[in-house]
């Protein structure tokens, strides 16, 4: 397998970066490989580097150098507070796994739906193993990647990766342009997009109008739009296809270097719902809480083996090959992958369970909220209680309003005792919702009366 210095030395001539300068980017590169080989020579062990460059072009030569000269490498946001930074420092406050590791550590920030910060410890072989597993799934051998993503996040970087190690074009646009429908510097049929839910909704919000256009316009007629990172609506995606924009829906997440399955554009057209099935790098497999591997529709945890698979959290590794998501979900008779929730998220009220993203689908296909985050509450009569927190379409939304409109969606156990209007709802750049955040938003006095 090729290394990060075979890449620096093989594509060094190539003009590969849309919109920056290909050569500067490179001298970058190995002026930060020989300042790292320099503090490699002047110590025992090499250098820890923490990433937290915003400039994406600087980040991107500083990541490829800390991978060339085998430093170990933690990627960071560059926004961080102290409040984060200190979670950090705690975790580097335990025995290091990082100069035993045969393979430099590479770690990828993840904070889950509870905010808090840890770093999933990949290396190259995992991360290029997702590559190879991409490009077999899509049959693609260059591949071009339009980034609108933060690139100190797996969704952001494994874009880089594949178009850096395919020999493909690499561009780097903010998300504005797309939102502005501006004119994109390359071919958007060539080239492969991810998006999270709330900015493919953003993009789709012109088209949403009583008498929207008949087509979308060119700069969302891209090769492949992957879309991850969060759970999307049924009425988002019924849009999309109304549109035919080829779209993907992915299931993946840090710990695997991103996708490990995917829906097809094609059969994402057709009407085929779910994640798609598993890439050939990966293989899915739903179990029982016990470990039993269950059936066809049976509903139980998802659990992962890949080649792309962390090696644990920094700094304790993975007792187990196969990995236990959070996640509940089933498979298809064509091996298709459904999710239906996450385990942490499902509330148990009077002895039903409940899951958030039911609920919170149901209310956004009413078209009467922009947002909504679904979670359990405290409650002395039914243990929990569901409680909504939403962005109104307008500003004279009435709760009544609301439950009259879900009065055929949901079954009356599932319907929102808590009701809370808010301008904003706390998600991260991938979409994911804070749900620690939302509770602090709820009040006893908050009800559905």
């Amino acid at each position: 397998m090729k290394g990060a210095g075979d890449y620096v030395q093989e594509r060094a001539g190539e003009d590969w970066l849309i919109g920056q300068d290909s050569c500067a980017f490179w001298e970058l590169t190995n002026q930060a490989i020989a300042e790292l080989r320099e503090e490699k020579a002047r110590s025992p062990h090499p250098p820890i580097i923490f990433l937290t460059e915003p400039d994406p072009i600087h980040f991107l030569a500083k990541f490829i150098a800390a991978c060339a000269t085998d430093c170990p490498l933690f990627l960071c946001n560059p926004t961080w507070t102290d409040s984060e930074w200190s979670q950090v420092l705690a975790l580097h406050s335990s025995p290091s796994p990082l100069t035993s590791n045969p393979s430099p550590l590479i770690c990828i920030p993840t904070g889950g739906s509870s905010g808090t910060i840890r770093f999933a410890m990949h290396t190259w072989d995992t991360l290029i193993a997702s590559v190879v597993g991409f490009q077999q799934y899509f049959g693609v051998k260059q591949i071009n990647s339009c980034c609108v993503l933060p690139l100190y996040h797996v969704s952001g970087l494994m874009q880089f990766l594949r178009s850096l190690t395919s020999g493909g074009k690499f561009a780097i646009l903010p998300y504005k342009t797309l939102e502005a429908s501006h004119p994109l510097p390359f071919d958007p049929a060539d080239f492969f997009l991810s998006l999270v839910p709330t900015q493919l909704q953003r993009l789709l919000t012109p088209f949403s109008f009583p008498h929207p256009p008949l087509h979308p316009s060119t700069h969302l007629l891209f090769k492949t739009i992957l879309l991850g990172g969060a759970p999307a609506d049924s009425d988002l995606l019924e849009q999309a296809r109304r549109l035919n924009l080829l779209l993907a829906p992915t299931y993946g997440m840090t710990e695997t270097a991103s996708q490990v399955a995917t829906l097809k554009p094609a059969d994402f057209l057709q009407g085929v719902t779910g994640c798609g099935q598993a890439l050939p790098h990966a293989q899915i497999t739903v179990r029982s809480t016990t470990g039993k591997v269950l059936g066809v529709n049976q509903t139980g945890v998802v659990t992962i083996a890949a080649k792309s698979l962390a090696l644990g959290y920094y700094p304790k590794l993975f007792s187990d090959s196969d990995f236990s998501t959070d996640d509940l979900g089933w498979l298809d008779e064509r091996g298709g992958l459904h999710i239906v929730g996450r385990q942490s998220d499902k509330i148990i009220t009077g002895g039903e369970n409940v899951f958030p993203v039911e609920v919170e689908a149901a209310i956004l296909a009413t078209g009467l909220v922009q947002d909504v985050g679904v979670i359990g509450v405290s409650d002395l009569q039914w243990g929990e209680a569901i409680a909504a927190i939403y962005v109104p379409t307008a500003a004279n939304l009435t709760v009544t309003t609301l439950k009259a409109a879900l009065e055929n969606r949901l079954s009356k156990f599932k319907l929102p005792k808590h009701w809370i209007a808010v301008e904003q709802l706390p998600r991260n750049a991938q979409g994911k919702l804070n749900r620690q955040e939302l509770r602090h938003l709820v009040q006893p006095t908050d009800s559905a009366n």
